[in-house]
């Protein structure tokens, strides 16, 4: 009533040629990348760095909660020997080693 047809229809030009509504799915992209996947990605390079670099008296906490001394390290499978009391030894996938508490030389 008030507007006439030739009103309503009139529409303006995309500057960006129909790819304006792609333009927030990009954004939310990159900020998941730079906000979850980045991060995830670092903290994987660490544990992993860690890991590999864990050698005979180091005093571990596993993801159970055990906190031990590594005894032995098993360079050839995926295991590691960790004392958790005097004369006892318990065999822990090498994963599964969430902190290193202490680094000794060995002895």
């Amino acid at each position: 009533m008030f507007i006439t047809p030739a009103h309503a229809q009139v529409g303006g030009t995309d500057p960006f040629g129909g790819f304006a509504g792609l333009i927030p799915i990009l954004l939310m992209i990159i900020i998941f990348y730079f906000l979850l996947f980045r991060p995830q990605q670092r903290r994987l390079k660490a544990h992993q760095d860690m890991v590999a670099s864990l050698k005979r008296n180091d005093v571990i906490v596993t993801s159970g909660g055990l906190i031990g001394k590594v005894t032995r390290v098993k360079e050839d499978c995926n295991e590691i020997e960790v004392e958790i009391s005097d004369n006892i030894k318990v065999r822990v996938v090498r994963s599964s080693v969430t902190e290193v508490r202490s680094k000794n030389d060995p002895v």
